[in-house]
């Protein structure tokens, strides 16, 4: 049985991987066009190209699921295509067992998929996004509407970008007295954390009073601050760059504060269920293949399995922000499709039996 495992084990994960290799070509040229209109200045051709590779582990590991099904649809297909799936069942071999063969190697992406949420992506997104700040020259002015905004030691502060192994880019600091009258602002183009301080790089100070303003430039100075490169992993723009042991971190944060965590939880779940995700969807696959679509062309088992995928993430984009708005748990709004997927793939498997 361990052959006949790794035979059918191989023809799914080579259909897998061949069809997540297409999604993956087609996304990324859909990326690179989408960065063309963001050309200009020092933000160059091979800058646009280093952005879309940083973002690939992100990509992969949003098209996991989809691959997976479809995927698991053509090389299922072509073994019923071939009557093998037929040969097998005729020397014995039950559904459930070529479910488990199947199984395998989705669990090995499942983990895959883990591994990439956990320790890649949120590094490699952070990397993409601040490069391509700093190729933008967003760095040499303020750019209040980008970057990330803390209040510390009785200053706000905002910063443009930040390198993962801390280093930060267009720091300004903002200090108001007690009646809220901007008292000083102090800009820096650089700043990196070293001995539990940071160091500043060509920095300007403002000084405001009712009469006058004054201004003084250093080359370098230092900044004795809260902030630490470690709350950089937990404090991102977008929920989906956060791993999940940092969406739960900061999802409870939000909540201890009283601020809205919607979007952080509805991430949070999308990433910790993302292994049931994949397998319901492999569950439709296979029930697919020994029901409706045992005996059809490969386009059209192709073709279905894109039209479910749409289906299912259709579904699950529109219970996830429903969730936030209407305010039930954004677990439930992940967990529905979910369940509906295994439901769906036990009774058309149970019919084939």
């Amino acid at each position: 049985m361990s052959k006949l495992d790794r035979y059918i084990g191989r023809a799914v994960l080579f259909a897998i991987l061949a069809v997540l290799m297409v999604i993956l070509g087609l996304d990324v040229i859909s990326a690179i066009v989408d960065e063309l209109g963001d050309l200009g200045g020092d933000y160059q051709f091979s800058d646009l190209l280093k952005y879309v590779l940083w973002t690939l582990p992100s990509r992969i590991y949003d098209q996991l699921g989809f691959s997976a099904l479809v995927g698991c649809m053509v090389g299922l297909g072509t073994l019923a295509s071939t009557s093998e799936l037929t040969v097998m069942r005729a020397a014995g071999v039950s559904i459930g067992r070529i479910t488990w063969a199947v199984m395998k190697p989705v669990l090995a992406l499942i983990v895959c998929g883990l591994l990439l949420a956990e320790l890649v992506i949120p590094v490699t997104n952070q990397q993409a996004e601040s490069l391509k700040a700093v190729a933008q020259g967003d760095l040499k002015a303020v750019g209040l509407e980008k970057g990330l905004w803390f209040q510390d030691r009785g200053e706000f502060v905002h910063f443009n970008a930040a390198l993962p192994g801390g280093t930060l880019f267009g720091i300004t600091r903002y200090r108001f007295d007690k009646d809220h009258q901007l008292q000083r602002v102090v800009f820096s183009e650089r700043g990196h954390f070293d001995d539990g301080r940071w160091e500043l790089q060509n920095s300007r100070e403002t000084r405001l009073t009712p009469e006058r303003a004054t201004s003084d430039a250093s080359t370098t100075s230092y900044w004795e601050s809260d902030i630490s490169p470690d709350l950089f992993e937990l404090v991102v723009p977008m929920p989906s760059d956060l791993s999940p042991r940092s969406l739960w971190s900061y999802s409870n944060f939000l909540d201890r504060k009283g601020e809205e965590s919607g979007h952080y939880w509805l991430a949070f779940w999308k990433k910790v269920l993302q292994p049931l995700t994949i397998a319901g969807l492999v569950m439709m696959a296979i029930s697919f293949i020994f029901g409706p679509l045992r005996e059809v062309t490969t386009g059209l088992r192709v073709f279905t399995g894109v039209i479910v995928g749409v289906v299912f993430q259709t579904v699950q984009d529109m219970l996830g922000p429903s969730s936030v708005v209407f305010g039930f748990p954004p677990f439930i709004a992940v967990i529905l499709p979910i369940l509906a997927s295994f439901l769906l793939g036990w009774v058309l498997l149970k019919r084939a039996r």
